[in-house]
C-alpha cells in the first residue's frame, strides 16, 4: 500500500515534468527572432518587385507600350499590398522586409518617373524631389538604426505618398490626352505629400538618434 501511495503521489509530479518538457520543446522549435527572417514570402515578393523594374522600363521604351507598363506598375503595387498583408497577419515581419520594401518602392517610382519625364516634363519635379529627399532620409534612417538597433516600419503618410505617386504615374500612362491642369494637380498632390512625409520621417529619425 505504501508503494502504491508513493506512486500515486508521484503522478502529479510526473505530469508536471512532462508539461515542462513539452513547453521546452515548443520554445526550442519556435522562431524566437522573427525580425531576423530573410527568406519569407513578403521578402520574396519584394525581390520579385525589384526584378520587375527593368521589365517596366523595357515595356515603356523598347516595347513602346504604355498600357503594358501601367499594367506591370499596377501589378507591382498590388504585390506591395499583398506582401504587407501577409507580413502583418502571418507574423512574417522582418527587419530586412522593413528596409527592403521602401527601397523597392523608391526605385520603382524613380524608374517610372524617369520614363514619364521624357513625355511629361512636369514629372521631373517629383523625380528630382524624390532623389534629393531620399539622401538625407536614408542617412537619418541609418543613424537611427545604428543608435536604436532596430528598423522602423513605414508610417501612414509614407503609404499615402506611395499611393499618390503610383496613381499619378498610372494616370499619366493611360490618359494620353491628359490636360495640363489635371497633370499639374496630380503632380502638386504628390509633391505636397512627399514634402510632408519627408519632414515626418526626418523628425522621427532625429528624435530616435537623440534618445
Amino acid at each position: 500500500q505504501l508503494h502504491l501511495m508513493d506512486y500515486t503521489c508521484n503522478v502529479p509530479e510526473f505530469f508536471l515534468k512532462e508539461t515542462h518538457l513539452m513547453k521546452n520543446r515548443q520554445v526550442l522549435f519556435q522562431d524566437t527572432k522573427p525580425a531576423s527572417k530573410i527568406f519569407t514570402i513578403p521578402n520574396i515578393l519584394s525581390m520579385v518587385r525589384l526584378a520587375m523594374i527593368p521589365v517596366i522600363v523595357w515595356a515603356y521604351f523598347a516595347f513602346e507600350s504604355k498600357v503594358l507598363a501601367a499594367v506591370l506598375l499596377l501589378l507591382s503595387g498590388l504585390t506591395d499590398i499583398v506582401d504587407g498583408y501577409i507580413a502583418r497577419h502571418y507574423n512574417m515581419i522582418s527587419d530586412l522586409g522593413k528596409a527592403l520594401d521602401p527601397v523597392v518602392d523608391k526605385l520603382t517610382q524613380a524608374a517610372m518617373m524617369c520614363c514619364l519625364a521624357v513625355d511629361h516634363p512636369g514629372v521631373r519635379l517629383p523625380l528630382v524631389l524624390l532623389v534629393i529627399k531620399e539622401i538625407p532620409s536614408a542617412l537619418a534612417a541609418l543613424g537611427a538604426i545604428h543608435k536604436s538597433g532596430k528598423v522602423e516600419g513605414a508610417q501612414w503618410h509614407g503609404k499615402v505618398t506611395t499611393v499618390l505617386i503610383h496613381t499619378m504615374m498610372i494616370l499619366h500612362l493611360l490618359w494620353e490626352e491628359m490636360p495640363d491642369w489635371a497633370s499639374n494637380v496630380l503632380i502638386a498632390a504628390c509633391v505636397g505629400m512627399m514634402l510632408y512625409s519627408f519632414v515626418r520621417y526626418l523628425t522621427r529619425s532625429v528624435k530616435t538618434m537623440r534618445e
